[in-house]
């Protein structure tokens, strides 16, 4: 990830609260595989690149010892907002406010892609545990879905600034040896009940939206609003997104 690159994973202070509101949380089958082999009795997480803290909300509901990492301060303040009396911390993936060894994993929450991963990855494993897991989850309509599919093309069409550089869940590098092993990719499919208006909304918080013009966005979000009215929504304007969640687990070396 370039210097450009981490800057544009930084742009969503901007739009906290709405980041908050609208994006999805992630189905408890995906956090199950993220965490699988984390070892049994007490776990210590470490949320890196938390955000507003829509994971380090469903680990904490699992009753772990969660400690959230964020270098965004707007983003920050919701999350400590939201999240009463979580340990959330400022830092980052490059610099991580925590001892050698302290953690027995690293989850990451739709961020991992924004990451200097040259910087990053000997940083997270350092606070690894030996054989701790790392992992990425994202989240992104099912592009397996024909109307998703063409939904996704709808939304490229006109617009100057491409989509972020995971694809939805694709980052074109991932951490690897030295540091770690026994990488797979794994993905679990679900429905999110929303609205056209909420899924705009949520489209908005994405940073291509974010690094547009107004007049660039509105033509985007009209097309969308379009499309969804017209294919899938009920007369409420809402409908059902088929969703994906790719997990990607590897094992500190």
């Amino acid at each position: 990830m370039t210097d450009e690159g981490v800057a544009r994973g930084r742009t969503f202070g901007a739009v906290a609260r709405a980041y908050d509101d609208h994006r999805p949380g992630y189905p408890d089958a995906a956090v199950d595989l993220a965490l699988a082999g984390a070892g049994p009795g007490p776990v210590r997480v470490l949320d890196l690149g938390a955000g507003t803290g829509k994971l380090t909300r469903t680990l904490l509901a699992r009753g772990l010892d969660v400690v959230a990492v964020e270098p965004d301060a707007a983003m920050l303040a919701v999350l400590r907002e939201r999240t009463p009396g979580a340990d959330a911390r400022t830092g980052s993936a490059e610099r991580i406010p925590l001892p050698d060894g302290d953690v027995d994993a690293v989850l990451v929450g739709q961020a991992l892609h924004w990451f200097d991963l040259d910087v990053a990855v000997p940083e997270i494993a350092r606070v690894l545990r030996p054989g701790g897991l790392l992992a990425g989850l994202w989240n992104s309509g099912d592009p397996d879905v024909a109307w998703v599919h063409e939904l996704g093309g709808v939304g490229e069409r006109g617009r100057r600034v491409p989509g972020n550089a995971a694809g939805g869940g694709d980052p074109a590098r991932l951490p690897d040896e030295p540091w770690f092993t026994d990488a797979h990719q794994e993905q679990v499919t679900w429905s999110r009940a929303t609205g056209v208006e909420e899924h705009v909304a949520d489209i908005a918080t994405h940073s291509w939206a974010l690094l547009s013009t107004p007049a660039e966005r509105d033509a985007v979000f009209a097309a969308v609003r379009a499309f969804l009215t017209g294919r899938v929504a009920d007369a409420d304007g809402r409908f059902a997104m088929p969703m994906r969640t790719i997990v990607w687990r590897a094992r500190r070396a």
